[in-house]
Order: structure tokens, then sequence, then C-alpha cells
């Protein structure tokens, strides 16, 4: 598909397990492949389907992390760890602020949509509204990391009603939406014409992150109340389970249109490029911008779940996955990638489509590009 071809609404749907049972030379999926690659440049999003992933499993995942963040804040308090810079352990509400509130080029971006596609103002730059939890799910790595802050030891609540349910829960679904995301960096790899392992390689000892987000809807619960600001992510590729509740918006690259995300029952997953796969495609594929708001869909569930579950805590979780490249890879764009960029923001601007300024990608170590963003987000001090 040509990236100028006019785009549909709805996200492709890439088939992991089309990749996974069949030969890689076959043309099927060379194909699914390609269509991988299609949608990442266009979209920077697409819904990726892998039979292995259990919507159960996802429900028992939610279930737990509503128990947890119902807990009262002084228990919270004790999993959250400032000196790492929020990298393990909880992030309490109001901490978090959304990087495009004084990011320049973020808010020409903002300017370059129609007002009615613009989301929800993030000028005043309040800190979200919203509480996160670190999980790493990684491989060791066999060397001396130059970043040990942001390779730091798992935190298990100490609560008895969570803390054997834990690990349990939060490797099972991990593993599922790892296996899911890893699968997909062959397919995207393979689409762009690279080796299959070129990405998978460079993240084997990735900081990654199982990072669910939560919500207090009895306290945020109102229409147009911003959860989670107009940003994009600093890892390489994000990979979401469903949410139980509305409102994730994400803006595609070439429509300039708000979608809001619906995440098919079933084994489906959605995938948003991050910070990392921008840099390393030289903006070929662009991180993907996104916002949490409650709007009239959530109002809705959030009545269906005060009927039907009264005894259940009323908090929207994010089934969140944070997939990096790891912390010691050196950080270049791929030549091959970043000449594709240079034509495909050409053919953009012949189309009346102005991206802003041309972005720099400098070489850098992947720790180095981390700590810059999270000290954007006010989680690590300058």
């Amino acid at each position: 598909m040509a990236i100028s071809e006019r785009l549909s609404m709805d996200l492709p749907v890439i088939d992991l397990d089309v990749f996974r049972n069949r030969p890689r030379d076959s043309p099927e999926v060379q194909a699914e492949c390609q269509k991988a690659a299609d949608a990442l440049i266009a979209y920077g999003a697409l819904v990726l389907h892998d039979s292995r992933v259990s919507e159960h499993d996802n429900n028992v995942f939610l279930d737990l992390l509503e128990d947890y963040f119902a807990q009262p804040e002084e228990d919270l308090k004790k999993d959250e760890r400032p000196e790492l810079s929020y990298q393990i352990g909880v992030t309490l509400e109001n901490t978090e602020k959304p990087k495009c509130a004084v990011d320049e080029p973020c808010l020409r971006v903002i300017e370059r949509l129609d007002p009615s596609e613009r989301p929800l103002d993030i000028t005043a730059h309040s800190p979200d509204p919203k509480c996160r939890f670190f999980w790493r799910m990684v491989e060791p790595p066999p060397y001396e990391t130059q970043f040990p802050g942001l390779n730091a030891d798992n935190i298990t609540p100490e609560a008895p009603h969570i803390k054997a349910r834990w690990a349990p829960v939060m490797n099972q679904w991990g593993r599922s939406m790892k296996n899911a995301v890893e699968g997909l960096t062959e397919m995207a790899a393979i689409g762009l014409g690279l080796p299959a392992g070129t990405f998978k390689g460079a993240g084997t000892y990735g900081p990654h992150l199982l990072a669910p987000t939560a919500s207090d809807l009895n306290k945020y619960g109102r229409k147009d109340t911003i959860l989670a600001g107009f940003h994009t992510d600093l890892n390489f590729l994000t990979i979401h389970g469903r949410s139980r509740y509305p409102g994730l918006h994400i803006w595609a690259r070439n429509t300039g249109k708000r979608i809001a995300v619906k995440i098919p029952r079933g084994s489906y997953l959605l995938v948003q490029a991050g910070k990392q796969l921008e840099h390393i495609t030289g903006g070929l594929i662009k991180a993907g911008y996104h916002e949490v708001v409650v709007n009239d869909k959530t109002l809705d569930v959030i009545d269906l779940r005060k009927r039907r579950f009264p005894d259940r805590p009323l908090v929207r979780i994010s089934s969140t996955f944070f997939w990096h490249l790891s912390s010691d890879y050196d950080l270049t764009p791929i030549p091959a990638l970043a000449h594709q960029a240079r034509q495909v923001r050409a053919e953009q601007f012949d189309l009346g489509k102005d991206e802003g300024e041309e972005v720099e990608y400098p070489a850098m170590k992947v720790g180095e590009q981390v700590q810059s963003e999270l000290k954007h987000i006010a989680l690590m001090a300058s």
C-alpha cells in the first residue's frame, strides 16, 4: 500500500499466526510482513492477532490491578521508588506530566490538526491523574549495564490479598504480550527489508515493562477529564490488551483524525510505535500520538459496571506493555530506512501534508534516550 493512499479509520489487523505457522519464505508470510511494516509507516499503530493470547488472562490481570490500586495511598506509597525515576514499582497520581504540554514540536503537531480533531487541552501542564505500576519482564544482560537505574529489581506488593497472586498473574499476562510484540518486531523487520532478528536482537536485554496504568473513576470519572495527556511513548513498541473502559484515542500519522480505539474481543492486541522505533528508522515510522480521556462511552461503561459489579473497584486499568531496545544498544538510524523516510516526507509535502521541521536523530545509547525522555515527563530529576 502506498502511504499516499486514502487511509481507512480502522486500523489494519495483522495476523501473527500466519507468521508463526507458515514458512518464512511463503508468499502469505511475506505479504503479512509487508502489511505490518506498511501499517506502522502509515498509522504508527495496528491491531495484532495472536491465538496464544487469552482474554481470560487479561481479565485476571485487570482484576488483580483493580484490587491493588483500590488500596489506601499509604500502602501504595510503600512501592514507590522516585530515586529510580519511578522505573520500577508504583507511580502515584499527579506525578507524571504530559511532555507535549511544553514541547514545541509536539505543540506544532497539535496546531496542524483541524480544531475538531485536536486532543483535549493540556497546555496547563497539569500532571496526569493516573497511577502506574512498572513490572520488569527482562533477560538480565551478560554484561554490566551503563544504566543500572533503568534495570533495577522488581518490587512485589506486601498486602496479603495481593502478594501471592502478584508475580504469577503479572508474569503470565506479561509473557503473552511480550511474545506477541517480539513476533511483530520480526514481521516488521522483514517488511522493511531487514533480517528478521534486527529489532528483536537489539532488544534481547531491553528493560521491558509490564506497565498498567490506573485511573480512579470515582474521583476522575467526569466527562472530558484527561487521564493521560496527548503524548508519544519513549520505548520501541507499546502493546495493549483490552481495557474495560473506553477512552483511548490515537492519531494516525496520515489521517490527522482522532481515532477512538476499539480492540476486538478475543486474541487481539493494539500495538503503537514508540520513539525508539522512530529513531532507528530515521523517522520512516513515527511514534504514535495518543491520549486517554473520559468520554461518553467511558461514562456508559462506568454506569454499566456500577450496576453489574457494585462490589468491584471503579478503576480504569490500561493493560499495557512497553517493549524496549537494550539500554546499552547504540541507537542510530538505519541508512536505508532514513533514505526512505526522506522520500516519504517529500511525498507527504507534495500532497500538502506538512509534517513540520525535519527531525535530527543523533547517535546515542538507548539508555541516554530514555533518560532524556524521562526528564521531559518529570519522572527523572534534571
